[in-house]
């Protein structure tokens, strides 16, 4: 299988359970503050899981938003799971900014300004502790 999920190469994960992963997304343009909660087995749809696994999976998203709120203090969060150019079960969980390149607008639309915010380097020791 070619799916660049399955494979998991160069993540940086922040949590790992026998269903989930959570990993830090550092490479995502405008988008300095963005976490992916991945379901391991290859599913593409949330209702190719059994609610209990849905449950999981959603439980493991809130825990993630609450924990980058409290560490980012953003204007808002995003949450999206998409799949159309990587159809393997995942949600973006991402802190928005009104500084930041795309705000309000969608991270992927092309940017509207400079990105020219600075985090934390530790935020995702911070956000991990916070997910445990």
């Amino acid at each position: 299988m070619s799916c660049p999920v399955c494979r998991a190469e160069n993540e940086e994960i922040l949590l790992q359970t026998p269903n989930l992963r959570v990993i830090a997304v550092h490479n995502e343009a405008g988008a300095p503050a963005f976490c992916r909660v991945i379901w391991q087995a290859h599913v593409t749809e949330m209702t190719d899981l059994p609610s209990e696994s849905r449950a999981e999976l959603m439980d493991m998203v809130y825990r993630v938003e609450a924990a980058m709120r409290k560490v980012f203090r953003p204007a808002k969060i995003n949450l999206a799971s998409l799949g159309n150019v990587v159809p393997h079960l995942h949600w973006h969980v991402i802190a928005r900014f009104e500084n930041d390149a795309n705000f309000p607008a969608p991270i992927w639309v092309p940017a509207v300004r400079n990105h020219e915010m600075t985090l934390p380097e530790n935020w995702p020791e911070q956000v991990k502790a916070l997910i445990q």
